[in-house]
């Protein structure tokens, strides 16, 4: 989870506990190609320097420049921040700044910036605790009056843009459950968490458990079945089985083929996952059902090592997940 907001609010967290008081940049708007999308946070601090990003460097670099020389230069007309309140900023609106900040022609992007300081340390706690706990919350910056606040609500768009006030929803990570340990399992555990998912690996055979760690990821030993229709049901998960094991995949296919998961895979070839839709519709599956089912899984790169395999996978997973 390196590189998403709940990492940079995690890090804002330690740094107001141990007194640091940085400045808070939210992209809130993008015009033209934007490597980074509405809503990605980054927070900065002279003597820490930063955490998550804004753009490809260019912007980061503009902004920290000019952060390192506030408050001298404050009262310039070339300096963009005026105060230590909420305030949007433009880059990209000449040609001239396009051409430095490497900005695609006509394209610019909006940045809420905003001097965090230990009076907000109540609300970003806050922020933290509820995408820990997997809830849906916002955050409301009122720029007329200087306010900031927080509702717990489901927003269609990471943020809305109202006259003088920015609604930035924030979501936790989509769920993702590997059944089946394996050298495979490994190295997907290893891709997907930095890709903002919350992984789970699960197994109930003690043989393949042993040894099995990865750093971030839990482990459950139980039955799939039961672990999906407990925790990986909605559409926020993805459920993919990768124990090359009828008695596993299988088992686990049967409840995630009736979830509203997002996506659904089983490793296998051609022939194996041709028999595997067969077993299926014996198991009282009906076809609607068994449509979902991403197998053989991931996208076609010609992947051969576990780690290209993981690879294909998390390129289809992520795929999947921009589309629902």
């Amino acid at each position: 989870m390196n590189g998403s907001n709940w990492f940079v609010l995690q890090q804002l967290n330690q740094w107001l506990a141990q007194g640091i008081q940085p400045w808070l940049a939210t992209v809130i708007e993008t015009y033209g190609s934007s490597p980074r999308p509405e809503g990605s946070m980054m927070i900065y601090h002279p003597d820490k320097g930063i955490i998550g990003s804004l753009s490809g460097g260019c912007i980061e670099q503009e902004l920290i420049e000019q952060l390192a020389h506030y408050p001298s230069e404050k009262k310039s007309d070339k300096s963009l921040i005026k105060s230590t309140s909420p305030q949007v900023i433009r880059y990209g609106e000449s040609p001239e700044q396009q051409a430095r900040l490497a900005l695609p022609c006509g394209g610019h992007i909006d940045i809420l910036l905003e001097k965090i300081t230990n009076k907000d340390q109540q609300h970003f706690q806050a922020l933290e605790t509820a995408l820990t706990a997997r809830l849906w919350i916002s955050r409301h910056i009122d720029l007329t009056h200087n306010s900031i606040n927080i509702v717990h609500e489901l927003c269609e768009h990471d943020i809305q843009r109202q006259p003088n006030k920015i609604i930035h929803a924030l979501k936790p990570h989509d769920k993702l459950l590997l059944v089946g340990a394996g050298e495979v399992a490994r190295c997907l555990a290893e891709i997907c968490k930095n890709l903002e998912f919350d992984v789970t690996l699960c197994d109930f055979r003690d043989e393949f458990l042993q040894g099995w760690q990865v750093e971030g990821v839990q482990v459950i030993k139980a039955m799939p079945d039961d672990l999906i229709s407990e925790a990986f049901h909605d559409k926020h998960c993805a459920i993919v089985a990768l124990a090359h094991d009828p008695r596993v995949d299988d088992m686990a296919m049967m409840e995630a083929l009736k979830t509203e998961a997002f996506y659904v895979g089983a490793m296998g070839s051609f022939v194996t996952s041709t028999k595997r839709r067969e077993r299926l519709i014996e198991l009282d599956l009906d076809p609607e059902q068994i449509a979902k089912l991403h197998a053989p899984i991931g996208l076609d790169i010609h992947s051969r090592t576990p780690y290209e395999i993981a690879v294909s996978i998390a390129a289809h997973l992520i795929s999947a997940r921009a589309a629902k």
